[in-house]
């Protein structure tokens, strides 16, 4: 016990010096990559750290290169900023809110099911909360809606495009874990290993992501009914005709045949698709007249800083895992998850719980980049299902948009909401919804099959 006290003890160094560097507001990528090789020089100098593990970096980031997986992230977000930026899903919005308005709770319908048609078409968070937020929320308060329900269901509808496939949330998942399953069963002595992809993912969170918007609309409706003070029809309702309907629905829906049904039919990658969604939706942006060079140089430049951020802290993250790893750090992680009383079940319900805490204070990239590598191998090597456990840890990180005090959502709603909405209401309002998500990762967890019947309909 005496000799693995200082690797211990770097262990313990690690951690409390990534949680201090990240609380310091400094940049994550750095802070993931300044800890590990501080960590990893003191360990050198302790005799604790095999300086070999180091050797392994220049391989990780050449692996990273050559992902072609990971190709579809900048793919996904242009084409996501570009539907916000050419206006196309505003105009979606619009031409819903018109339909529904003009019944009891019809605008937070509206709003719902946007979101959901938004985040099958884009899996951006931001952009729709932002686009949301601008139209439908002025609307919503100057006719009487509560101020909580209208910006919990705004917050809570952008946060659909993390768990409705396509979604950057899966992709990245679906890299990290498929690496995981992979060490998994090399470990068990497996030399020919199965593999996970992003479709599987894909398709395992449909049935659960459509559940989610189900159980908001039927709350929503709840609350009309209940309370229909708090969600009254709209007094300034315009209709719309079909023809401006279509206009506005159309793009979306082709957008959403050609990226998600071309990945769930098995005609392409997700990687393949993405480049059909972004060519797509630049095509629908100058078919309406909404392109030209200023603004596809403002989609460009926003894509360009989302891949670097998103890039970046997976460089970082690489060096900090090798170096975790280097100390001894999966061992110690096995040993805890497996000791845990209720076996599977036990390290599953802990690993779900570290997440939902961390999503309190850290983005979901940081953690699908950093813990994901440490527990996946453990939780798979237990018998996990890889595809289901993909989708609970997807609806997990969901929740770490919406938690208070640092859930993204609301600072995206934040920033674009009128002075007279407190930052108090808004987090009053996502509570209802983030029960919501709970009780759906509850669903997912007593019938797996909600998130492995169609990726075992489809691919078998």
């Amino acid at each position: 016990m005496s000799h693995d006290t200082p690797q211990v003890l770097m262990l313990v160094l690690l951690l409390a010096g990534l949680f201090a560097g990240l609380a310091s507001g400094f940049p994550v990528a750095f802070v993931l990559g300044g800890v590990a090789l501080l960590a990893a020089g003191t360990g050198l100098l302790l005799g604790v750290f095999d300086p070999s593990f180091l050797e392994a970096f220049p391989n990780r980031l050449f692996g990273v290169m050559t992902n072609e997986t990971l190709v579809a992230v900048p793919l996904f977000v242009f084409m996501g900023v570009m539907l916000e930026r050419s206006r196309i899903a505003e105009q979606l919005l619009e031409a819903v809110a018109a339909l529904f308005g003009r019944v009891r709770g019809g605008l937070v319908v509206a709003v719902l099911l946007v979101g959901a048609v938004l985040a099958a078409s884009t899996g951006i968070v931001g952009a729709t909360v932002v686009a949301m937020g601008l139209i439908s929320l002025p609307t919503m308060l100057r006719n009487g809606y509560c101020p909580r329900l209208a910006s919990g269901a705004i917050c809570a509808s952008g946060t659909l495009g993390q768990i409705i496939p396509p979604s950057i949330v899966l992709v990245l998942l679906g890299d990290q874990l498929g690496n995981a399953y992979q060490q998994a069963q090399l470990k068990q002595g497996v030399f020919a290993p199965e593999t996970v992809s992003v479709g599987d993912l894909f398709a395992g969170a449909l049935i659960p992501g459509l559940g989610l918007v189900l159980l908001y609309l039927l709350y929503a409706l709840w609350v009309a009914w209940r309370q229909p003070e708090r969600a009254p029809a709209l007094r300034e309702a315009s209709p719309r005709s079909l023809v401006q309907l279509l206009r506005a629905i159309v793009p979306a829906l082709v957008l959403i045949g050609l990226v998600l049904g071309s990945i769930l039919a098995g005609f392409a990658t997700p990687t393949e698709a993405a480049a059909v969604g972004a060519v797509g939706a630049t095509a629908f942006a100058a078919l309406y007249g909404q392109l030209d060079r200023g603004r596809l140089a403002a989609v460009a430049s926003q894509t360009v800083k989302v891949t670097s951020m998103v890039f970046a802290i997976l460089v970082g993250a690489a060096l900090f895992s090798l170096v975790f790893r280097g100390l001894g750090g999966d061992d110690w992680v096995h040993r805890a998850l497996t000791a845990l009383p209720g076996g599977k079940w036990g390290a599953i319900l802990a690993v779900m719980l570290l997440m939902f805490l961390l999503g309190f204070v850290l983005d979901f990239i940081e953690i699908v980049f950093v813990v994901v590598p440490i527990v996946g191998p453990v939780l798979l090597a237990l018998g996990v299902d890889p595809v289901w456990l993909g989708v609970m840890m997807a609806i997990n990180l969901q929740t770490s948009f919406l938690t208070p005090p640092f859930g993204f959502a609301l600072f995206y709603l934040r920033g674009v909401a009128p002075p007279t909405l407190t930052t108090g209401e808004i987090y009053r309002g996502v509570l209802p919804f983030i029960v919501l998500q709970l009780l759906m990762l509850a669903a997912v967890a007593a019938f797996p099959s909600l998130a492995t019947a169609l990726p075992d309909l489809l691919y078998g």
